[in-house]
């Protein structure tokens, strides 16, 4: 919505608040207060501190905190870098080549060298802003759009196996988890229906208040966890309900950290949710993630389900925290002084990078390693959320055939295949057996309309290999010196097409399908030489024009000629094979276009 009338920004809309100081205020509701003043090279801080109101500001392409935060320590860094230089540029009009590729090398003794770049590439992107991009040099900006080492790959996701094991793992703590809740929850319902049935009082009192009450014992701070946790979800309880909510809903794993509380049963068999899909830019914020639910007692193997369960587990903290998002757990405050309620929160509230989150300690309690290799003793299992959506991505692939636009989700085709598919090796070995499997099928299909079209013209070829004076079968191959040669082979009928008895109007590429061809050793450097001919015009055209144009003629080529020499005929013939196969000249210039 549009203000009515003249609109003047209130007190803290702008991106600088006074000074050198740049505030940022995400949209994720995050906000980040950044002194310019602190950093090296005084000499840049005002330009700096313009350039990132810019790129903090609202029409700016940082819009969360993680990414706030991301771009002043590159800025920082950068900085930092060029001030230990022994000639610093103390202003941007002194900033040279010179400087950057100063301290590209002094990178790149400690880090490898795309890695070494890609902070000079950055701080190229941010000179770009005004005021900026008019007091740098513009060779300065140019220098930094080099692509220098390989173009980062995503990591590889699981296999099977290991995907297997990580979700076994997960469902059987959130199994734990449900039924302790709910069986907590039964007991408080008990006691509060019938008078004077034994329950649990204390249990009673914690979902009344929402405190959990401080403890004497030695080991208070396990005694209290222990009682918590028998209502509410604690930070143990965050690794294994990411891991499996990443891996059902093939999300980021920042995306399920800011999952809301609201949401709408679409006729008991999905869940809508509005998610938010963090993409550079005003556009595509949020998104609307349409999940299905399941059979009762299956919520754990469906993504809606699984967001039901949730929801059901965190409501009595929720309630308690007030929480904006569907995460709500407790937490003991014997570190942190906090009491009471205060002990309730959403830990993804301040910023999505928690580190409350161990999957490193999940994976150690459940023993995860990775598939052995070659008999070596197996490794622990690194546990990520990265590896797990590309182990769904891949999974979901897999699933529909390999149809990207299908299979991409959360993310465009481009990202999908870049980012997740590229570079897992589950992905490239299932490419591989598919892409041959196609080849087989076409290969088949082009053999078999070879052999239809021949079927219809004479039944057989005549390949005269000339082996001995006989044939296998012991009759003595015929021979035709009237024959008339044509690009690639002879014809001992020209006038006479055994299809249609009249004089053949066919193309030279379709002789391989009559049987008024006839086919000598002389022909097999001919042969050869179209057959590279063949394989160039690959290049040129789709896989499927290319077996439409061009498969019977090479299929019967290889299956029906070439199967009748041996393979020293070949090799001779391999030597002396022409360039110029006469493809151009056989073809209508037309068809070339």
């Amino acid at each position: 919505m549009l203000p009515s009338g003249p609109y003047t920004p209130t007190e803290g809309e702008h991106a600088i608040a006074s000074g050198l100081t740049v505030r940022f205020d995400g949209e994720d509701g995050r906000t980040l207060l950044v002194d310019v003043a602190k950093m090296a090279l005084p000499g840049w801080h005002t330009a700096v501190a313009e350039a990132l109101a810019l790129a903090l500001g609202a029409t700016g392409r940082s819009r969360t905190l993680s990414s706030a935060k991301g771009l002043v320590t590159r800025v920082r860094s950068m900085l930092r870098s060029l001030s230990e230089l022994p000639d610093p540029p103390t202003g941007p009009p002194m900033l040279e080549t010179a400087h950057l590729q100063s301290v590209y090398n002094q990178r790149r003794i400690t880090q490898k060298d795309v890695y070494a770049w890609r902070g000079i590439a950055l701080f190229g992107q941010f000179l770009t802003l005004p005021p900026l991009v008019d007091t740098v040099n513009s060779s300065v900006i140019d220098y930094t759009c080099r692509q220098i080492g390989q173009t980062r790959i995503g990591q590889p996701g699981y296999s099977d196996g290991e995907f297997d094991r990580i979700l076994s793992a997960a469902r059987s703590d959130i199994t734990a988890l449900r039924n302790r809740i709910r069986l907590s929850e039964a007991a408080i319902g008990q006691t509060g229906e019938q008078e004077g049935l034994e329950g649990d009082k204390e249990l009673v009192a914690i979902a009344e208040s929402g405190v959990v009450p401080p403890s004497r014992s030695f080991s208070a701070h396990v005694v209290r966890l222990e009682l918590a946790s028998r209502l509410y979800m604690t930070i143990r309880d965050l690794a294994p309900m990411l891991v499996l909510m990443v891996a059902l809903t093939g999300r980021n794993i920042e995306t399920i950290k800011e999952l809301p509380w609201e949401h709408r049963i679409m006729e008991t068999r999905a869940v809508e949710v509005r998610v938010i899909k963090r993409r550079r830019g005003n556009h595509r914020w949020f998104e609307t993630a349409t999940w299905e639910i399941g059979p009762p007692g299956r919520e754990l193997h469906y993504p809606g389900g699984l967001y039901l369960l949730l929801h059901e587990l965190t409501t009595r903290s929720r309630n308690t925290s007030g929480s904006a998002s569907v995460w709500s757990i407790w937490r003991s405050g014997h570190n942190t002084g906090l009491r009471g309620i205060e002990e309730h929160f959403d830990p993804f509230a301040r910023e999505l990078t928690a580190t409350a989150i161990n999957l490193a300690g999940w994976r150690t309690r459940h023993c995860l390693h990775a598939d052995v290799v070659d008999g070596t003793r197996p490794a622990p299992l690194a546990v990520t959320g990265n590896r797990i959506k590309t182990t769904a991505d891949v999974r979901r692939t897999k699933q529909i055939g390999g149809h990207l636009p299908s299979a991409a989700r959360s993310n465009t085709i481009p990202v999908l295949f870049r980012n997740y598919l590229r570079g897992d090796p589950t992905t490239q070995e299932w490419a591989h057996t598919v892409v041959a499997a196609a080849v087989s099928d076409a290969e088949s299909s082009a053999l078999a309309a070879h052999r239809r079209a021949l079927h219809a013209a004479g039944g057989t070829l005549n390949v005269q290999p000339e082996r001995s004076a006989t044939n296998p079968h012991g009759d003595t191959p015929p021979t035709h010196a009237d024959a008339a040669d044509t690009a690639w082979s002879a014809c001992k009928d020209h006038e006479h097409h055994p299809a249609t008895g009249r004089s053949c109007r066919a193309s030279f590429l379709d002789c391989f399908h009559c049987g008024n061809c006839v086919i000598t050793p002389d022909h097999l450097p001919g042969l050869l030489g179209l057959l590279d001919a063949l394989a160039e015009r690959r290049d040129q055209l789709s896989e499927a024009d290319w077996w439409v144009r061009y498969g019977p003629t090479w299929a019967a080529i290889r299956h029906d000629v070439l199967s009748k020499f041996n393979r020293s005929e070949i090799l001779a013939a391999t030597e002396i094979k022409p360039t110029d196969a006469l493809l151009d000249l056989v073809e209508s210039p037309w068809e070339q276009i």
